[in-house]
């Protein structure tokens, strides 16, 4: 039997926690300090999560904890040792991105709930369908997708599936967001995003050159799909959560209060939770399919003062906890007293006994005693039953109070215990480095194939062009020609992806690029690539890539070269190919709602344009449709470049990714790169010189 709906809530500190579960919380997510996707939240530290997980299942509340951010080789012994405090702490599951923590997951504590964070992009049936066979025991879906995609992917999905149901949203799809990192150098990858897309980035057109933008077009207003939860339910979602641990207890207390009344079929206080915290209302046009303008949105002072008005009637909802925890009293006459028994639907059991003899009763004390032991309020537990055995006799109210409140306390107690996971013993594997010092063969990747310069094509170790192109691909160079498959598959993407792959399967290319978990299904069959959308980072993940199948992959680019040279894979005793951009606008953001859409329509759009930031900067913004899918890319202005230092990049194939460059251009700079030249304009290097 399938249990209710789970409704999820954020735990971002300990006051957080607890309004989040007096309030009703099925769940609740959070954050133990480091390797989670909120690092600025309070978060828990090993001692603390332990407490919380007592808190919490005391109540019959679920823990998930998150280890949710991509890591570096320096930092998988202190992951392990993080794993290990979840497991130790009794906590129910871990939301984990990184396959790297999912197999430390595997390896230390088995018995642990694996829960595939958002952060894996994952928003198509294969995607769900891979996890589950890598282990997963639930999905986290994209919060982009609407009420018929998340349909057909609970259909397919042998696991539980999870989606977003109220909170912020980010404007590129989790995962998939380079912008904080490459603009201020804090990754939102690694739990850091500085947020700037709420900053302004202005479509307007017309602009002045060099103006300061001011328009916010990359901010949305927050989602909200709580009028929308039962059909949600209807479409075998097992859980609901609610985004903000960086917010109130109170934001937490609301939002819960709300799911919970829409889950039962009641009405809720709707301008409650617009109060509590909106960015000038909320948006549900992933979910409905409406797409447009409307979804954007700022946080204005009327909505602050909105907020501070509507704290204290939300701080009422926890003000005292709901009583959620079924009980059965049994009162028993026993020669020197009274013994009162309680328990719980979980087989636990507390017994207490009277100091005082009850006296003859003039009358039946059975209603008088029902009333004492079912005020429970204030406690978790709601009086289910009372048994009588024998006569009670009387005794004064006081001491039924009293029984009542000590077996409750001592039955508390029992279902605080925490229950520890088993952790088995892990030996950490070493990997051998990457060496340094040679150049790297060089690659490139195009938008389209009639970018690629002819003349070089002999010379690049690869070829990579979006499968879209494949068509058009000459004859002889699909031998060295690898097929990029679509970071994000939304609509009839996948299926059409799917149908391509089995159509070119004889036609003599060399492999395909995966960027995302179902790729691992849909390309079973093609030698495979790991590409862009894989986020690899360390040398754990690799292996386990390797183990999957890949012939070689392409490390994160927010990796510094030496966390890369930690990234050598092997299989079978031989070494992997591993590449790295040398050139290329870093595509900051992937996303499906349209920044565009802010200052014109979708039939007046040429399929591109320009935001301009706060320094006058312009980012480009291109948009393809295929599938109907309707992506765009935002673009770094300025490109990151590493031709003059190639030596130093440690690995085996230096890819330069080239976007909306005209072919004269690309062809100029696939020169500087083969002969070694620097770039004769502005460029960065990104983050290869960090320290990661």
């Amino acid at each position: 039997m399938s249990r209710p709906l789970e409704i999820l809530a954020p735990a971002g500190n300990r006051e957080m926690l607890g309004a989040a579960v007096f309030s009703g919380a099925d769940a609740v997510y959070l954050g133990l300090t480091g390797f989670n996707a909120r690092r600025s939240a309070g978060n828990f530290t090993p001692d603390e999560l332990r407490e919380a997980v007592s808190f919490c299942h005391a109540r019959g509340v679920r823990v998930h904890v998150t280890l949710n951010t991509l890591v570096y080789a320096r930092e998988l012994d202190g992951l392990a040792d993080a794993v290990r405090a979840v497991a130790d702490a009794g906590a129910d599951a871990v939301i984990a991105d990184d396959l790297a923590t999912a197999r430390l997951v595997k390896q230390i504590a088995p018995t642990l709930h694996l829960h595939g964070s958002t952060q894996m992009s994952v928003h198509t049936p294969a995607g769900a369908q891979e996890l589950a066979a890598l282990g997963y025991d639930r999905v986290i879906l994209a919060r982009e997708l609407s009420l018929e995609e998340i349909r057909a992917i609970c259909a397919a999905s042998p696991i539980e599936c999870e989606v977003f149901i109220h909170g912020a949203l980010c404007m590129s799809v989790s995962g998939q967001c380079m912008m904080s990192a490459f603009l201020g150098g804090r990754s939102g990858n690694r739990g850091a995003c500085a947020g700037p897309c709420r900053l302004p980035f202005d479509a307007s057109e017309g602009l002045a050159p060099g103006k300061p933008g001011q328009a916010c077009h990359l901010s949305l207003k927050d989602m909200d799909h709580i009028p929308h939860l039962r059909e949600l339910m209807d479409a075998g979602v097992a859980s609901v959560k609610i985004e903000g641990r960086l917010r109130t207890p109170e934001y937490a207390a609301a939002s819960v209060a709300a799911c919970r009344a829409m889950r039962e079929g009641q009405p809720y206080d709707e301008a409650l939770v617009r109060d509590i915290f909106s960015r000038s209302g909320f948006t549900d046009g992933y979910l409905t399919g409406r797409n447009d303008g409307k979804m954007f949105g700022v946080r204005t002072e009327a909505d602050a003062a909105a907020t501070r008005a509507a704290t204290p009637k939300a701080r009422e909802l926890f003000r005292r906890e709901l009583q959620r925890i079924p009980v059965e009293f049994t009162v028993t006459r026993e020669e020197e007293g009274v013994k009162l028994a309680v328990t719980d639907h979980d087989g636990h059991k507390a017994v207490v006994y009277s100091e005082e003899v009850p006296q003859p009763a003039q009358k039946d004390q059975t209603p008088a005693i029902e009333r004492a032991l079912g005020k429970t309020g204030g406690t978790p537990f709601l009086c289910e039953k009372v048994t009588m055995t024998g006569t009670p006799g009387f005794l004064p109210g006081s001491v039924w109070n009293e029984l009542r409140r000590e077996a409750l306390e001592t039955l508390l107690e029992k279902r605080s215990i925490v229950t520890s996971h088993a952790v088995q013993p892990y030996l950490p594997p070493r990997f051998a480095a990457h060496p340094v010092g040679s150049v790297p063969a060089l690659a490139a990747r195009f938008s389209t194939v009639d970018q690629c310069p002819a003349e070089f094509a002999d010379s690049l170790q690869w070829l990579v062009f979006p499968i879209a192109e494949a068509q058009k691909v000459p004859a002889d160079w699909r031998g060295k020609t690898l097929l990029e498959l679509p970071r994000v598959m939304f609509g009839k993407l996948e299926a059409q992806t799917a149908e391509r792959l089995h159509a070119l399967q004889d036609a003599g290319f060399a492999g395909a690029v995966a960027n995302n978990a179902a790729h691992l299904l849909l390309a079973k069959e093609w030698p495979l690539y790991g590409g862009l959308g894989l986020n690899i980072t360390n040398p754990l993940s690799a292996h386990r890539y390797a183990e999957l199948g890949l012939e070689g992959m392409l490390v994160h680019p927010e990796t510094a070269v030496n966390a890369m040279q930690a990234v050598a894979p092997m299989r079978d005793g031989k070494a992997l190919p591993t590449a790295a951009l040398c050139y290329g606008h870093i595509p900051l953001m992937l996303t499906r709602a349209c920044p565009l859409r802010n200052v014109h329509s979708c039939a007046q759009c040429p399929g591109s344009g320009t935001l301009r930031d706060r320094k006058g900067r312009d980012f480009t913004v291109t948009c393809s449709a295929l599938g109907g899918a309707g992506i765009r890319t935002v673009f770094n202005p300025v490109p990151l470049y590493m031709g003059d230092r190639l030596t130093e990049l440690p690995v085996d194939v230096a890819v330069a990714a080239f976007t909306t460059e005209a072919p004269a251009l690309v062809a100029q700079i696939l020169a500087a790169l083969a002969a070694g030249q620097p770039f004769d304009s502005e460029f960065t290097r990104g983050l290869y010189y960090t320290n990661n």
